[in-house]
């Protein structure tokens, strides 16, 4: 894989990366679109859901890379979720077609330079390490021929999906209370309250709006520990909000659940932290990645066998 990215060596070059990601984002919102839940919500996006993964190992992508991937795969009409190097492809007995155009994606990373190691030696102090990112190249399945059959095709997941997300709430062990007229997490009190499935239009969404306030809730000290001190409507609220939603689709594309395309009440915050901190956007999925990872953890995997089966099938 080392031939097929880039290594972004300078601050320069990582700002740049990170205002090219934000605009982006930035441009979707504006134009009323939610990035993270609009692969579902389109004509244009025939790919399954599902998480992206690598093709090649099975694993999963995270942070900001899932957001690129989903976009890319609905921008391009892509029927898959699956992605390859260029040299994997090769190594699995197929090729990139002649023309494709690939998608970058990023791996973050931190060295310490041979001069830093030397002086942390002479005076006892730590040695300071420089952050970087790694871009590198992957294609889509559906950009590649000759690829095994198993690899090729991406089945959707299997849809047992609501006793999955009771099964989840419980284990959690967060004071989950089903009543009311709205959905919140109180931080002071520890409990999520959510109005009951029939009191939404379509009740698909009462699932993405469970796992939405059990994010916030992963934020208590006894858990993530996250800052849950932002009042509504500054900017550190809206970058929580941010965190539970763009978890939310996370955590729904991992159970399988479909669902629709949020109103965007809170679009115009989001723009406003976007704007003004170009990084935000990759912390705030990096951080999502951490709390679906967190929730889905619970799950013990005789719950979820039928969601991975297949990807475990992939792995092997």
């Amino acid at each position: 894989m080392s031939r097929h990215y880039l290594r972004v060596r300078t601050g320069e070059d990582r700002t740049s990366f990170y205002d090219e990601i934000t605009k982006k984002i930035i441009g979707e919102l504006e134009a009323g679109r939610v990035p993270w839940v609009q692969p579902w919500g389109t004509a244009a996006a025939t790919a399954s859901l599902a998480m992206p993964k690598s093709a090649a190992t099975g694993r999963q992508y995270s942070g900001i890379n899932v957001l690129i991937l989903w976009g890319a795969a609905t921008e391009r009409a892509f029927t898959a979720q699956s992605w390859l190097t260029f040299r994997q492809a090769l190594s699995l007995g197929g090729h990139v077609r002649k023309g494709e155009r690939g998608t970058t994606v990023v791996y973050a990373d931190r060295f310490v330079p041979v001069d830093e190691k030397q002086r942390a030696s002479e005076t006892g102090d730590e040695a300071q390490a420089i952050p970087f990112l790694k871009r590198f190249t992957v294609f889509n399945t559906d950009q590649c021929d000759d690829l095994p059959s198993e690899i090729a095709t991406t089945a959707p997941p299997p849809g047992l999906i609501e006793p999955k997300v009771e099964y989840l709430i419980k284990a959690t062990g967060v004071d989950f209370r089903i009543g009311g007229n709205h959905a919140f997490y109180a931080p002071a009190e520890n409990y999520v309250q959510v109005p009951p499935p029939q009191a939404y239009f379509e009740p698909i969404n009462w699932h993405r709006t469970a796992l939405h306030e059990l994010a916030h809730a992963s934020g208590h000290p006894s858990r993530l520990n996250r800052d849950l001190s932002g009042r509504h409507g500054s900017k550190k609220y809206a970058f929580e909000e941010l965190i539970a939603e763009i978890s939310s689709a996370f955590s729904c594309a991992s159970l399988g659940i479909v669902p629709t395309v949020r109103h965007a009440d809170y679009i115009g915050s989001w723009l406003e932290v976007l704007r003004e901190d170009n990084r935000a956007i990759v912390r705030a999925a990096s951080q999502a990645s951490k709390v679906a990872d967190y929730l889905l953890g619970f799950l013990p995997e005789k719950v979820i066998d039928m969601t991975t089966e297949r990807a475990g099938k992939e792995a092997a």
